[in-house]
């Protein structure tokens, strides 16, 4: 980790929803609650829907996975405490933790994994990571411990793929709509009162497998300027927050805060929905992409705190930047390329741009821009807040986005729903292919590492000769701690998991 500048930011900042004090020792010097600083409110407490990050790091509290992941990204036990895969690979028998319940005491089995299972699967339920389980044919539950995933075929990421909350494990009975209202996991926490954009109160779910937290509560806070978090912090208010904003990230710690900085799987990207006319020509997404110098945005908008990325952020199988179109900006190449798509004269496009759910977007896209404005091509902003931008996003409703996506270990869960002709997220993908199609099954299909690299890298360049998005850069988050507050581990892929390990006063 490499030390932090210190800078002050100037100005008095103003503390929104801050009433009150933070976690709070009681009486006795025990332990105390932990308050965490969040730019915004949930947007939906259903797991199988989640895609804001805000969202999904109050769900992993509340919800438990067949799959865990540890600080390292590797696979560990969750509910499913062991499990066995069949010598052909199509044929997964977990053996179940006993005596597990969720929130509301009822226990949980293998009837609730097969119900949960068949129900994101299942196209009506419309499940942000179906297609992480795609390769299921059927699921069966011979006994009340036991869970057997009969696969179409061999498939090296499903194990990652289902240590994501979105493939989070529901009461068999459990509707949308009631959990929507009450949440009722198999989490460390469970949820005891709601204030809408204001504040989430959890309490330690004391019959939790992995040990019940040593927190006796936990808050997350919504206070929309991150500035204004550290000021929170300062004062006492609000104990751990993490920030996206490496100017943020300095000034708290500057003002003493302790500061722990994790590169990220996540990474910026502006999205190009090629179903759309204009982007549905080749030549007009090359243009863009040769349009934009990617470390000028990555210095525009964060100080240049990260790296020029490709598609592919999984560190097994990281992309090579350079092995691009125009992997340096090449302005009279855009030029041509606008040309030979016929807009000689330039054209003009619009943006999504989310405010609240991380804090360079607007700095990204005002620099997106300013460069492809040198280029001819006019880009129009519509700058909206996190709920109403993930609405338009999940429904492609869109030209383009600057957009901030989660990365995951397994480049197949990264991806796979976003850039095969049957993932769920293809119609916000914007693009696919049969040659993609076809990578993506044999990467699902092999196990060997090294011909996996092969196959990924193939599936890279596929995404970056045909300009699907213009991938920007990977970033970092900023782990800001006050006094007192131990044992929490930051990971890549931006979980909060290790929250339940965490904590804060006394010990």
């Amino acid at each position: 980790m490499r030390r932090l500048g210190v800078v002050v930011v100037a100005g008095a900042v103003l503390l929104t929803a801050c009433s009150g004090g933070g976690g709070g020792a009681p009486s006795g010097g025990g332990p105390s609650g932990l308050v965490v600083g969040a730019t915004s409110d949930p947007d939906t407490l259903f797991p199988w829907k989640a895609t804001q990050f805000q969202a999904v790091q109050v769900l992993e509290q509340l919800y438990g996975t067949l799959t865990e992941l540890d600080t390292d990204l590797e696979v560990t036990p969750g509910l499913a405490e062991s499990w066995q895969v069949s010598e052909d690979g199509t044929a997964i028998t977990m053996t179940l933790r006993q005596g597990v319940t969720f929130a509301d005491g009822s226990a949980f089995d293998s009837a609730d994994a097969k119900a949960s299972l068949d129900r994101i699967r299942d196209e009506a339920t419309g499940a942000v990571a179906a297609a992480g389980l795609a390769s299921v044919a059927s699921v069966e539950a011979p006994d009340p411990a036991t869970v057997v995933l009969r696969l179409s075929g061999p498939d090296a990421g499903i194990l990652a793929a289902l240590a994501s909350v979105n493939l989070a494990m529901l009461p068999s009975d459990a509707t949308e709509q009631a959990l929507a209202e009450t949440p009722n996991g198999t989490g460390p926490f469970t949820l005891t009162q709601r204030t809408p954009n204001q504040s989430i109160s959890l309490a330690p779910n004391q019959n939790f497998w992995g040990g019940a937290p040593r927190l006796p509560s936990l808050e997350f806070r919504v206070i929309p300027d991150e500035t204004s978090i550290v000021s929170a912090m300062q004062s006492g208010n609000v104990d751990f927050a993490v920030f996206d904003d490496p100017l943020v990230a300095q000034s708290a710690e500057g003002s003493g805060l302790t500061v722990t900085e994790t590169p990220q799987l996540s990474y910026h990207a502006l999205q190009l929905n090629a179903r759309q006319s204009p982007l549905d020509n080749l030549d007009v997404r090359l243009a863009i992409q040769c349009a934009i110098d990617r470390r000028q945005v990555l210095d525009t908008a964060a100080l240049g705190e990260g790296e020029v990325t490709g598609p592919i952020t999984s560190p097994a199988y990281r992309s090579d930047p350079a092995a691009r179109p125009c992997p340096q900006r090449d302005v009279e190449a855009a030029e041509r390329h606008l040309a030979a798509a016929g807009h000689a004269g330039g054209l003009t496009l619009s943006t999504i741009v989310s405010q609240g759910e991380y804090a360079t977007s607007v700095n990204e896209a005002t620099n997106i821009q300013a460069q492809l404005a040198e280029a001819g091509i006019t880009l129009n902003l519509e700058v909206l807040e996190s709920g109403a931008y993930v609405d338009r996003w999940v429904a492609a409703d869109f030209q383009t986005a600057v957009a901030l996506n989660g990365g995951r270990p397994d480049p197949d869960g990264m991806y796979g729903r976003y850039f095969t002709s049957t993932g769920n997220f293809n119609e916000v993908a914007g693009y696919s292919s049969p040659a993609l199609d076809e990578l993506f099954a044999r990467g699902k299909a092999t196990a060997d590492p090294e011909a996996r690299k092969e196959i990924y890298r193939q599936v890279s360049a596929e995404l970056e000769n045909n300009a699907a998005w213009v991938w920007l850069f990977t970033s970092f988050t900023y782990t800001v701690t006050g006094s007192g507050v131990s044992g929490f581990t930051p990971m890549a892929n931006g979980s909060l998991k290790y929250l339940r390990e965490t904590t804060a006063g006394g010990s």
